[in-house]
């Protein structure tokens, strides 16, 4: 049983990984990926437009990096909703401007928000329902919230767009 599920975990990051390593962001079918290899990226080009979060771990092995990307993977729906991209960088030997700036250790979770400010860093893996309330609890999404609700045919019971 530990082989199969160590081969299926292997199989759904080895897509995303092998293609994230040129700091690209993935695209499938449905659009833009919201998955990119954090190791050379600058966290500048996302101020005011994402929420970053970056996930570090000494290894793409770590149990605990496989388990939160399979959380983030699962529902990256969700996450799209919320404008957040998520970095990964899994090679501290690289010495990365996020690994300068961020200083994990081991692995570790940060959430980011649009203004730059470094707004959560978690030790464990976090499910996505637990950073979507807190994404929506900042001041920023209420509003994104609000503007989207209020927009011309927008259902006004659900805050989305209506049939067009």
């Amino acid at each position: 049983m530990k082989p199969i599920l160590s081969f299926v975990f292997a199989c759904l990051l080895a897509t995303p990984l092998a293609a994230q390593e040129t700091g690209v962001p993935l695209a499938d079918s449905a659009g833009p990926s919201i998955f990119i290899e954090g190791t050379d990226v600058d966290l500048s080009q996302f101020i005011w437009q994402n929420r970053p979060v970056v996930v570090f771990a000494d290894s793409p092995n770590d149990p605990r990096f496989i388990q939160q990307m399979e959380f983030l993977t699962a529902r990256s729906k969700d996450l799209a909703e919320r404008d957040v991209v998520v970095l990964t960088d899994t090679d501290p030997a690289a010495g990365g401007p996020l690994r300068s700036k961020l200083h994990p250790r081991g692995f570790m979770l940060v959430l980011i928000v649009k203004d730059g400010t470094i707004y959560l860093r978690k030790p464990a893996p976090w499910d996505v329902r637990e950073i979507s309330r807190t994404i929506d609890k900042l001041p920023m999404r209420q509003q994104e919230i609000r503007e989207r609700r209020d927009a011309p045919g927008a259902d006004k019971t659900t805050g989305t767009a209506g049939p067009s």
